[in-house]
């Protein structure tokens, strides 16, 4: 019997299936106050030991986000609660809630980000306030996540955007912690893989988790754009999913998965994973990422 023949299209299909599988293994999620019984049922769709980061809601307890991150715990997986500094009123708040992290989820790494809120609530502004010091050490803190801007931020220059970042990453070394970067959500691969290079042209090799949207509908994805300040238009969406049809169809982020897999294949980006915000909910997200079967969309 004759065996099948694979010609060239089909070797390029399984060298695209196999960059697209090894950039997805290791998938971080992002979840704002799951309710219990949404991380038992993420429990079954995600891999034990996945990174769940838990967002900071300026004006919310931190209780909240202690309960979370005890639950992913149970649950088998790794919290990596968002240290927003700007929404606590004294370093003795930040402390009570370092220890409450590590006594109640074992917390070892943390996304240390100055907040959302315009106006602290205390002295502190910046994540190096929190940073440039021995409060996380004594906490059993091993890790620090850093926030990135491929798409820039609207209230600060690039410039010292890449000077902050450096002065940062110099702080965490200087006492010992590890340091990962986490990327805000970008709709633009080309303009994501410009910036990383330029990172690592900077001598930057640090882990970077690149920020990408999950499955949603296009009137959600906007919203949460507009919110973060994210430079993306209803214009730029409309080319990949047409504008008759964008309020009524889901999007995904197969593009720029293809896209960032291909580079990281070629290796030139360094250590690299994709970080998922849920804006459409955080088990359809997972299901999504898990599949590990990206479908770039037209």
């Amino acid at each position: 019997m004759a065996l099948p023949t694979f010609g060239p299209e089909t070797a390029v299909r399984n060298e695209q299936a196999q960059a697209i599988a090894g950039f997805m293994r290791g998938f971080s999620l992002e979840a704002t106050r799951p309710p219990p019984q949404e991380i038992a049922a993420l429990a079954k769709i995600a891999p034990a030991g996945t990174q769940v980061y838990v967002s900071a809601v300026p004006y919310r307890p931190v209780a909240e986000s202690i309960a979370t991150a005890a639950r992913l715990r149970a649950s088998g997986f790794e919290p990596v609660p968002h240290l927003a500094v700007r929404n606590f009123a004294s370093v003795a708040d930040i402390d009570e809630f370092l220890a409450r992290m590590r006594g109640e989820a074992g917390t070892e790494r943390f996304l240390v980000i100055a907040g959302d809120r315009d106006e602290p609530a205390g002295t502190l502004h910046s994540a190096i306030d929190v940073i440039d010091g021995a409060l996380l050490r004594r906490h059993g803190v091993q890790e620090v996540g850093l926030a990135g801007y491929p798409d820039g931020h609207p209230r600060i220059s690039q410039g010292d955007l890449d000077r902050i970042l450096i002065e940062k990453i110099a702080a965490a070394e200087e006492i010992g912690l590890a340091v990962h970067i986490v990327t805000q959500f970008t709709f633009h691969p080309g303009e994501l893989i410009a910036w990383l290079k330029r990172l690592r042209a900077f001598g930057v090799e640090h882990p970077v988790r690149v920020g990408l949207a999950g499955p949603t509908s296009f009137v959600t994805l906007m919203r949460y754009a507009r919110r973060c300040g994210v430079r993306a238009t209803a214009q730029a969406l409309a080319r990949q999913a047409g504008l008759a049809r964008q309020l009524f169809t889901m999007w995904t982020p197969g593009t720029q998965v293809g896209a960032l897999a291909e580079a990281h294949r070629e290796g030139q980006l360094g250590a690299l994973a994709p970080h998922f915000f849920s804006f459409g909910g955080l088990l359809p997200t997972a299901r999504w990422a898990n599949q590990g079967a990206v479908v770039s969309d037209q």
